[in-house]
């Protein structure tokens, strides 16, 4: 009897082990995901410190704009543009920005290696060794911010690091779920933050 009774229930604690193993580990991706958009700035910085550097990252609308703003404020020696098309220049980049600032075109530098947020913290490493810079005020948009901090912290360990959130229009950090576009770029930026979160951990930091 005992043997039988076992054989009765044993398929039925297997369904309740897998249903708590569900719902454990879709709770944990549930808080995970809180916890990314929790990181998502939701206003301006108030750190108003001079670096060495303004660093923006290209492929969202205004940032461009905020790194020339920041930069004609005085707010860092130079202006570095990563992931920059091939071809384009200083004046033709500037060409696209309003206001046109030609005083500013001797202290902008551009990168044109970087294709991803991993390449943007390698070819700003690699600059910022050539100039010997320890501080930068990272521009990109504000769901950008989490992914790229980690990418740059990790190349960049010494380095001081300022984020600098720029917020597009179309980006509604509130009540987030009920904007599809909204929520597709937050679903779609958090599983690239886990993929690169996983990848940085086997990975061991840079060695200055």
């Amino acid at each position: 009897m005992i043997n039988r009774r076992r054989s009765k229930y044993h398929p039925r604690i297997k369904v309740l082990l897998l249903c708590v193993i569900l719902v454990l580990v879709f709770g944990g991706i549930v808080i995970s995901l809180l916890d990314f958009i929790e990181k998502i700035p939701t206003s301006e910085t108030s750190n108003n410190t001079v670096t060495d550097a303004i660093v923006v990252l290209t492929g969202g609308s205004r940032r461009l704009e905020e790194g020339l703003h920041l930069l004609s404020k005085k707010r860092a020696k130079k202006l570095f543009v990563s992931g920059v098309y091939r071809g384009v220049d200083v004046r033709r980049l500037l060409a696209h920005s309003r206001g046109n600032p030609e005083e500013l075109v001797c202290c902008i530098k551009l990168g044109y290696t970087a294709e991803s947020t991993q390449g943007n913290a390698a070819e700003t490493s690699t600059w910022l060794k050539s100039e010997g810079y320890k501080s930068i005020r990272l521009v990109t948009a504000s769901y950008h911010i989490p992914r790229s901090i980690k990418e740059f912290y990790h190349k960049m360990p010494d380095i001081v690091i300022i984020p600098h959130a720029v917020f597009p229009k179309q980006f509604k950090r509130y009540d987030w779920w009920r904007w599809p576009g909204t929520e597709s770029l937050i679903l779609t930026e958090y599983i690239k933050f886990l993929i690169s979160s996983v990848r940085l951990l086997k990975e061991q930091p840079p060695t200055e």
